[in-house]
């Protein structure tokens, strides 16, 4: 009786050239694969036609055993996009300006080595995408996938307004000057929207978010008890009213969601106090939201430009994560 040997496995690369030091980052991955006994690792870069979503796909089509991908967040949910309900599963490493998901997450964001090591290990588990339906004004429709947050309103038009250089050289920084240039000229628009099969509602909103994970860059919690493995959106819906209702959203969304959440007095404080009615939560397994007019869009921090109606869901389980070996999925 003989025995087959067993077949090498072998990583896919994909990276985004600009973000990440490409030569170094190959050599890494290709010593670190021969040193677990893996083949020699393919490499795909991105282009600017191709934010990833082709490239996964060819190294899907290679047949690789696992796909790690290096970039912004946008390049993150490009290959996110590709590679969702593959099976094959995903490394993250940290790299760019955001690296939301990796922080949600709560990977090592220093050296890569430690996620290269995860990449050509055994420890997997799997976690939500949220997938957006887009119809323009002239009723053509787009879908794509979002790791951490599809925007509709005054985020996506911050994230439009944040020059690219600043965002090279101050990281997440730069989407304050973003804000800056958006929040004087910001108008609130006339949105309907619902949550699964519940009751429609219609308020003037600023900005609707559909959250599959909660934190943003600096530690700031947007919605503090989201899960990325619930099955479920959380969405938040931002209105405020004169600069006392801004003030309000700051209260919410630092204060109370970064600071006073953390602490078990800090919770009881939040028990004992009403509803903050310049933001609104919802919670459901998708949500639609419609305006008249043309609204911007974000996905993951990218512009997606104008649409007058989005449809999010949440797709259990369709991202498969190779994570290091004990990483607490529990706290997911």
């Amino acid at each position: 009786m003989t025995t087959s040997a067993p077949v090498p496995r072998q990583a896919a690369l994909v990276y985004n050239p600009i973000k990440v030091d490409g030569k170094h980052l190959r050599a890494r991955v290709r010593d670190l694969s021969r040193e677990a006994g893996w083949e020699h690792p393919a490499f795909y870069p991105t282009t600017v036609e191709d934010a990833g979503q082709h490239a996964t796909a060819q190294a899907l089509e290679r047949g690789v055993d696992v796909v790690l991908v290096a970039g912004g967040d946008g390049t993150v949910r490009a290959v996110s996009e590709a590679i969702a309900n593959s099976g094959v599963p995903l490394a993250i490493l940290p790299s760019g300006t955001g690296n939301l998901l990796a922080r949600n997450l709560g990977l090592p964001l220093g050296d890569p080595t430690e996620m290269i090591r995860a990449a050509l290990g055994d420890f997997r588990h799997p976690i939500d995408i949220g997938w957006a339906r887009l119809t323009r004004q002239d009723g053509e429709e787009a879908r794509h996938a979002f790791v951490v947050l599809a925007g509709m309103g005054l985020d996506a038009d911050m994230i439009a307004n944040t020059r690219s250089d600043l965002k090279r050289s101050v990281g997440w920084i730069a989407y304050v000057d973003g804000a800056a240039r958006s929040l004087p000229r910001a108008k609130p628009f006339r949105a309907v929207y619902q949550v699964d099969e519940g009751r429609l509602h219609s308020h003037r909103a600023y900005s609707l978010l559909f959250a599959n994970c909660g934190t943003l860059p600096a530690g700031i919690s947007l919605i503090p008890d989201a899960s990325i493995t619930d099955a479920a959106l959380d969405v938040a819906v931002i209105q405020p009213t004169g600069i006392f209702g801004w003030f309000g959203v700051w209260r919410k969304i630092w204060w109370d969601n970064s600071v006073l959440h953390r602490f078990r007095a800090g919770r009881r404080v939040l028990e004992h106090r009403g509803k903050n009615a310049s933001v609104h939560y919802f919670h459901g397994s998708a949500a639609e939201a419609a305006s008249t007019d043309p609204v911007p869009i974000e996905l993951d921090g990218d512009e997606f430009g104008e649409a007058v109606r989005i449809t999010c869901w949440a797709d259990p389980g369709a991202l498969l994560l190779a994570l290091p070996s004990g990483h607490p999925v529990h706290t997911l």
